[in-house]
């Protein structure tokens, strides 16, 4: 069996660090997300090693949409990590968990008002994505009294090998400026009163399992900072995003690490940048990666049924992990507490809600099951919890975080009470 690092079978159960999960699931109930917080930091550990021993001006920000949660914000901050920010309320996240101002850039397509004045007041960087946006952020620094250094980020027309819904730089995507616009975005920069250009920004795409599309892409940062530079543009960093995948499929996938990443782009990246006569700091933003393969989705098995295939009907669906619906994604499975079992039949491993693709596994040989089992869905430490919801009613399930011999939770489990904690009775509506 094919496992992640940080997991491992042991008289015949799976287990996650040093727990048993069938133990976990016992304890914590079920559906229950587990993440192993020494394999996040092995990981971030390995991103960093794989660039500074490359160069030595590097920075790694986490891309924190891939999973917020704040005990894994924690101890990436601890790491010395910053943070890829989309949102308000991921900046508070990270800045809650002790990640310095200074590490964190605020990136995004449609940023409100309150979003560029929080990033002011909280002395954070900005990826500007429009002119319009610039010309908010300076208006709102500038009734603070603040200069903000900015990055634009870059739209830089690539096509690339993954899902077409997570292809964040093709020339159609709705992210960035065009880098045929970008000088006259910069020019115009220099024109502001209150914000200053300080940096180079683009995203080409997330689950790349192909290094040469970043070496693409470096060659088109490292062009246009050298056109900046000639310009007037005193670069601090070039931020060429995250997207290097996992292999969801062991065995199957190409499997790159982060140091045939480096091995790619930090040659085309030192070269063009001694040609231009600039030191940026070279910034990474790596989410999937770091997180992924660190977590397990438990899920307890309510029946077993034989239909046109065997749907194996389990507690925990799409409203908890939505990417095998939304991007078609494979994840693989385990039989927790017969990790050690020859395949007996073909399951599909169906979920609990009401629509008929909320599929969490198809058709994989796997040993006998029954009612009361427990399936382990794998790599979901990133846009598993992230992305989940309450719908049809369900209740958010806990995450638990495990440390060598240490488990505790990480985020309790919602209940009933929590669907209706943010409602309002309109006041026509009679109370029964």
């Amino acid at each position: 069996m094919n496992l992640p690092p940080c997991l491992s079978v042991r008289n015949g159960h799976l287990h996650i660090g040093r727990h048993d999960t069938v133990t976990l699931a016992a304890r914590f109930g079920t559906p229950l997300y587990v993440t192993d917080e020494d394999r996040v930091r092995a990981r971030y550990r390995e991103v960093h090693a794989a660039f500074s021993s490359r160069y030595d001006r590097v920075r790694v920000l986490y891309a924190a949409k891939a999973n917020g949660n704040p005990a894994i914000l924690r101890a990436l901050a601890d790491e010395g990590s910053g943070a890829d920010v989309f949102s308000a309320g991921e900046l508070i996240l990270a800045l809650e968990a002790g990640m310095d101002p200074d590490r964190l850039l605020f990136n995004g397509s449609s940023k409100s008002p309150a979003d560029l004045a929080l990033a002011v007041e909280k002395g954070v960087r900005v990826s500007v994505d429009s002119l319009d946006e610039l010309q908010s952020l300076d208006r709102i620094a500038g009734e603070a009294g603040e200069t903000v250094e900015i990055a634009f980020r870059v739209n830089p027309a690539l096509e690339v090998p993954t899902h077409p819904k997570i292809a964040t730089g093709l020339r159609t995507s709705k992210f960035g400026i065009p880098a045929s616009d970008i000088l006259a975005a910069y020019r115009a920069a220099l024109g502001c009163e209150h914000v200053r250009p300080a940096g180079i920004h683009c995203h080409i795409g997330s689950q790349i399992l192909e290094v040469e599309p970043f070496a693409r892409a470096i060659s088109v940062m490292i062009d246009l900072a050298a056109r900046l530079t000639d310009l007037g543009v005193r670069l601090r960093f070039i931020d060429l995003g995250g997207g290097l995948g996992i292999p969801y499929r062991r065995g199957t996938d190409p499997e790159p690490s982060f140091s045939d990443y480096a091995s790619a782009v930090v040659p085309v990246f030192t070269e063009g940048v001694e040609e231009a006569g600039i030191s940026p700091e070279l910034w990474v933003e790596p989410g999937r990666y770091i997180v992924a393969d660190s977590t397990i989705l438990i899920t307890g098995v309510n029946s077993v049924k034989e239909a046109h295939r065997r749907f194996v009907n389990v507690d925990a669906g799409f409203n908890l992990l939505i990417r095998p619906v939304m991007y078609g994604a494979y994840h693989g499975v385990v039989v927790a507490n017969k990790a050690d079992q020859a395949p007996a039949h073909r399951y599909t491993i169906a979920g609990p809600i009401c629509e008929t693709g909320d599929l969490l596994a198809e058709d994989r040989d796997l040993p006998a099951i029954a009612r009361g089992d427990l399936i382990v869905v794998l790599d979901t430490g990133a846009y598993g919890f992230a992305m989940s919801s309450q719908y049809n009613g369900r209740p958010r399930c806990a995450e638990v975080l495990v440390r060598g011999s240490d488990a505790a939770l990480m985020r309790r489990g919602e209940t009933m009470d929590d669907l209706i904690a943010a409602t309002e009775r309109p006041p026509w509506q009679a109370r029964r």
